[in-house]
């Protein structure tokens, strides 16, 4: 045996515990990723309940027989300005039509989220995530993202990142409304 085997075996040798390391990791990684793979998209929807920064409760399960549209946004998030004016305008446009809109605004401030309010004239409900909860439950992975609830309770695809026009949201809330809600 000459002085270059034992260190040759060697390097095998970690090469291999680090490969089986990685495999793992990986078979970890993708069994966690199963298990929370993205955002609730079909069936019943997560029932929360949402306290408004203007202290108004409003719970999922009392809104059966109205279309919801849950929008996740937060105050730093630049898609979520570009799209701010398209949810505003749609939600004045449909709020007589059996339609309500809840703003979730997740981690973020108070005083931030409350400027953003402002700066955007919304007048639809809006109010915070404690502690994640509804995100969680929703399984957001980031904001903008605006979900979908029929009159039955059901959910629609959603909308992952933001609108880019009031037609475009309108194009999902229309079948949703009965035809003689006008």
């Amino acid at each position: 045996m000459t002085s270059s085997e034992p260190r040759s075996t060697l390097q095998w040798g970690k090469l291999l515990v680090w490969l089986g390391l990685l495999a793992l990791l990986g078979l970890v990684a993708a069994g966690l990723y199963r298990t929370s793979s993205g955002p609730v998209s079909q069936g019943g929807a997560p029932d929360f309940t949402l306290t408004t920064f203007d202290g108004q409760t409003y719970d999922l399960k009392d809104l059966r027989g109205q279309v919801v549209v849950v929008n996740f946004w937060a105050s730093w998030c630049g898609p979520c300005e570009q799209e701010a004016a398209a949810l505003e305008n749609t939600w004045r446009a449909y709020r007589d039509k059996g339609v309500i809109f809840l703003g979730v605004d997740w981690s973020d401030t108070e005083g931030d989220a409350r400027a953003y309010l402002e700066k955007w004239d919304i007048t639809y409900p809006n109010g915070p995530d404690l502690r994640t909860r509804i995100s969680q439950s929703f399984r957001i992975r980031g904001v903008p993202e605006t979900y979908f609830i029929d009159r039955n309770g059901q959910l629609l695809p959603p909308k992952i990142g933001p609108f880019s026009s009031e037609a475009e949201i309108r194009k999902i809330l229309d079948p949703l409304v009965p035809a003689d809600s006008d």
